[in-house]
């Protein structure tokens, strides 16, 4: 193994691993795979349709295979995640935030699915972010009344189970029930799953998945978080027999390709959890004492090393800053690790965006907390992104086509 003898070296070894890891979760060929599997000859029409901050990509993939039986098709994406279709169009609108160009284009995409007929076939493409990007209120709700809510739930920190049991029951076309204005033509959903343990009901909010939280569960979140707002008296699908649901992408192979490429770089890998979940702070002052035993006991592995995790931390907001859970983690963790020599905390989401900023998230070594200036109070405004801009710390890859949650990477020289 070359020389480590500066904290640069791990930060261009960690960029490294990072951008393993995202193309590792590229969907576009996973996509390209799982229909080539398949004959659409008996279908008398073919609809792709579909949302997410990854759904571009992924759409790449159903053009290259479908091409011209491709009769219409549209999705909503992210501002500025777009990828050159042909055939499939593509409608930008606001993310996390829900906006009146989501509502119009997911008003589309319902037409779309209630065309269908008995011969026809609905290629749903679903990523994470699917649920503000289909923000298509329910009879009687609002979407000024959705944004509000969305804020509200964010801010408190509402896991994305407890987020998306809101979300589904105040949408026309979320739990369900795109599939079932499809019906009765058949439905192949194709998921990119950016939640802990993959559930279908809640990537994007299941449009096309039964959704087993009831209308009563919803309120209850609204309850525990003391947000006192109504809901429209109505209920989601719970059986849907139309539809075949399946995961063409995961964070567990993000991980994996970053283990591959730290053994490759001469470190020791260790991957301890792809389903790190809570409190950001928490979990970043965990990652710290890992990384403070490696460096002062040699476990749980010895350096050089690269211990990975993956999953999706929740922040609960207490100040008016800018930053995102990836940058919050890092700046927590730097308090945590001042001082030591030869050490890294990384942490990104694989889409390339963190909270409403441009980065993906950010680094910290034992020296961050000395270089920076007053992070505590950067911690405490939740500011991590203008603390990490001075020193040039903040990882930034732009839009990368794929959503398969973050990554974190713990370096020891």
């Amino acid at each position: 193994m070359r020389s480590r003898s500066s904290e640069a070296g791990l930060r261009r070894d960690a960029l490294r691993i990072f951008r393993a890891a995202v193309k590792a979760a590229d969907p576009r060929e996973t996509v390209e795979r799982e229909l080539r599997r398949r004959s659409f000859d008996r279908y008398q029409r073919v609809i792709v349709v579909g949302a997410g901050k990854a759904t571009q990509t992924m759409a790449l993939g159903a053009e290259r295979v479908l091409g011209r039986r491709i009769d219409a098709g549209l999705i909503n994406v992210k501002d500025q995640h777009t990828a050159p279709l042909k055939r499939i169009e593509q409608n930008e609108c606001g993310h996390p935030v829900p906006d009146e160009r989501g509502t119009r284009g997911a008003e589309r995409i319902l037409e779309l699915a209630r065309s269908a007929g008995p011969d026809d076939m609905v290629v749903c493409l679903i990523s994470g972010g699917g649920s503000a990007l289909l923000p298509l209120p329910a009879p009687g709700f609002t979407l000024a009344e959705k944004q509000e809510l969305t804020k509200a739930l964010l801010a408190c920190g509402a896991n994305i189970h407890e987020i998306n049991s809101v979300r589904k029951h105040v949408s026309a076309i979320k739990g369900g029930q795109l599939a079932e204005a499809a019906s009765p033509a058949r439905v192949l959903s194709l998921i990119l799953s950016d939640v802990i343990g993959d559930p279908l009901d809640v990537i994007g909010s299941g449009p096309t998945a039964p959704d087993p939280s009831t209308l009563a569960d919803a309120r209850a979140v609204l309850a525990k978080y003391g947000i006192d707002r109504s809901l429209p008296e109505r209920e989601t699908p719970k059986r849907l027999d139309n539809v075949e649901n399946i995961i063409v992408g995961s964070n567990r192979l993000a991980v994996d390709a970053a283990a591959r490429t730290a053994r490759e770089l001469g470190y020791k890998p260790l991957v301890l959890s792809t389903t790190i979940e809570g409190e950001t702070r928490d979990v970043a002052r965990m990652h710290a004492a890992i990384l403070r035993e490696i460096r002062e006991h040699g476990r749980p592995v010895k350096p050089p090393c690269c211990v990975i995790t993956g999953g999706e931390t929740t922040v609960t907001l207490k100040g008016a800053g800018l930053g995102g859970r990836n940058q919050e983690f890092a700046l927590a963790a730097a308090l945590d690790i001042a001082g030591l020599a030869g050490v890294l905390a990384f942490s990104a989401g694989t889409d390339g965006t963190d909270g409403p900023t441009d980065a993906a998230g950010a680094m910290a070594d034992g020296r961050t907390v000395e270089r920076g200036a007053d992070a505590k109070g950067h911690l405490a405004r939740n500011d991590s992104y203008h603390f990490f801009e001075r020193l040039g710390d903040l990882v930034k890859t732009g839009p990368t086509g794929t959503n398969v949650m973050d990554v974190r990477l713990l370096l020891a020289r």
